[in-house]
């Protein structure tokens, strides 16, 4: 159970990151990077473009990467053997249980 919750806290926060990361962004080029309008800055457009590419790829991929995970730390009540689903049992129960009893034939 644990595990199960931190892959889910691990999966919301790179969504938070992902979400972030891509609001920063302009699809025409813009957003973080059209801010730094001097070309002799330490780290420049471009550089800045590159990076929120990366991290949004990186997000992404992680996003996927802890999705697939998340399918093997689910929790599963494997303590009680379950025949079927719950929606089965209750046909099972209702046919067993059953008093309905048919109407006799018409005679011709």
């Amino acid at each position: 159970m644990g595990a199960f919750i931190f892959v889910s806290v691990l999966i919301l926060i790179v969504c938070v990151l992902l979400t972030l990361v891509v609001l920063v962004q302009n699809s025409k080029g813009g957003g973080l990077a059209s801010n730094f309008s001097s070309s002799n800055q330490i780290m420049g457009v471009r550089k800045t473009a590159d990076f929120l590419e990366k991290a949004t790829w990186t997000l992404a991929v992680a996003l996927l990467i802890l999705s697939m995970v998340s399918i093997f730390v689910i929790p599963r009540n494997t303590g009680t053997k379950v025949k079927g689903t719950e929606l089965q049992k209750q046909i099972e129960d209702n046919s067993v249980k059953s008093d309905y009893q048919a109407p006799p034939a018409k005679k011709q």
